[in-house]
């Protein structure tokens, strides 16, 4: 018998299998975008007349005046933006890495533009309102949370949890204050420029005073670091609240009425339209915050004590094997982490005037949130930290609407944004595995 041999069909392309999380992230994308959409939609179709004033020039440009325009084609690019982008997803073609962060931004901006189209359309009295630059308030808001965030991660970074960011802020506005009026009244022979740089000088010795009682009971005594983080909270208030109360009534010059920081421009960047004014028209806290974020990226990332930072926050026993002193390294980035966090605080006094003992209004857990949000980086938690500063701001713009978008709403978005974000659109979201950990050496 001649056998016979079977040849075998031919197979087709296998299947492409896909993993479950991306499953989960494109079917967030498509809810997501849809209902931004869903709302752009209707804040189109909701407006009768597209006339909107702008006034974004800043208030330095004497020709500053309303500029009416017709809000329809923003209104209308929001709504491409978004359509595209919810293809993307659809299709599961929506990019990753800087490409999606980009393409977020854009669908971002484009709801932004069309809320604010929708809320300044129709006016109900007889005043119009005109939009302001949303930047130079940002700014204004986001400097201390910026600094606050830094310090949080590097904390976090080296094992510490800190949740004493917000204590922190109080010691430094509370000192910052103090140390700069002090100056003004005393030193009567410096410039005034200069006190204000001694207001500095008080809020990051006040922030580092808190650090190193955080790494004192947390790295010493190896009580729980959430504890003491709030334990710390509660003891910003309660010293700052006190030694206010004890400044007499006739003293108040010489202890609470802060020499403010100037605003020092940058020669040719101040002259850009609309952003220079508003980006290089600041004082010096705001840039050194703009320096603080790159140089903290800097240190640890490409620097061997960096490197150190990062390897007792992730695994302090293999650290140790290799000779590395975890807990001195620890004390370090705490330490470290109190300067900026100091210089945060000291930016409410010394950009507002005098102290008041609840004027941080919880900044400091915001700036923790930052850090969640950022991935315990400091380039992407100095972005989030951005984020909030635009949408506190935002409530503060709008805050002459009131009959359109209720304040509280308003508000609760920085803390909505944050759910949102963490929930899944910052991708997996990861401490460094021995955050929050106790190490002690073996022998």
């Amino acid at each position: 018998m001649t056998d016979v041999l079977e040849t075998p069909a031919t197979a087709g392309p296998e299947p492409e299998v896909r993993d479950r999380a991306d499953v989960r992230r494109q079917i967030k994308l498509v809810v997501v975008l849809a209902l931004v959409l869903l709302a752009e939609v209707w804040f189109k179709l909701a407006i009768d007349d597209p006339t909107v004033y702008q006034l974004f020039k800043g208030p330095r440009t004497k020709e500053n005046q309303p500029v009416e325009f017709d809000g329809t084609l923003v209104s209308w690019i929001a709504v491409a933006l978004t359509a595209i982008a919810l293809l993307l997803a659809i299709v599961n073609r929506f990019p990753r890495g800087v490409p999606g962060v980009l393409v977020a931004v854009a669908v971002g901006v484009g709801f932004y533009g069309a809320f604010l189209m929708w809320a300044y359309a129709d006016p109900t009295g007889t005043f119009s309102p005109a939009m302001t630059n949303p930047i130079p308030g940002t700014i204004r808001i986001a400097t201390a949370l910026v600094f606050g965030a830094l310090a949080g991660v590097l904390c976090e970074r080296a094992g510490v949890i800190n949740i004493a960011i917000e204590g922190q802020f109080i010691a430094g506005a509370f000192f910052g204050s103090v140390f700069s009026s002090f100056a003004v009244v005393s030193i009567a022979s410096i410039p005034l420029f200069w006190c204000p740089v001694f207001g500095l000088l008080g809020g990051v010795l006040a922030g580092v005073g808190v650090s190193a009682m955080l790494a004192f009971f947390a790295l010493r005594y190896h009580v729980d670091q959430v504890v003491v983080g709030v334990v710390l909270v509660a003891f910003g208030y309660g010293i700052t609240s006190f030694l206010l109360g004890q400044i007499p009534d006739d003293r108040e010059d010489q202890f609470n009425n802060p020499g403010l920081l100037e605003a020092v421009d940058i020669p040719g960047l101040v002259d850009i339209p609309y952003i220079g004014e508003a980006l290089f028209g600041q004082n010096l806290l705001v840039y050194i915050a703009y320096f603080s974020v790159p140089l903290v990226w800097f240190l640890l990332f490409q620097t061997r004590w960096g490197l150190r930072v990062r390897s007792v926050g992730e695994h302090p026993k293999a650290a140790d094997t290799v000779g590395i002193d975890v807990n001195r390294t620890k004390w370090q980035a705490v330490l470290l982490g109190g300067v900026f966090a100091g210089l945060g605080g000291a930016s409410f006094t010394l950009s507002t005037g005098a102290f008041d003992k609840e004027m941080t209004a919880g900044l400091g857990f915001i700036s923790l949130a930052a850090v969640i949000m950022g991935r315990w980086h400091p380039l992407y938690a100095g972005f989030a930290a951005l984020t909030f500063g635009f949408l506190r701001n935002l409530k503060d713009q709008l805050s002459i609407l009131d009959d359109k978008v209720p304040g509280d709403l308003l508000s609760a978005l920085p803390y909505l944004a944050t759910i949102i974000a963490v929930a899944g659109f910052v991708g997996r979201v990861r401490a460094p595995a021995a955050d929050g950990q106790h190490y002690v050496k073996s022998d």
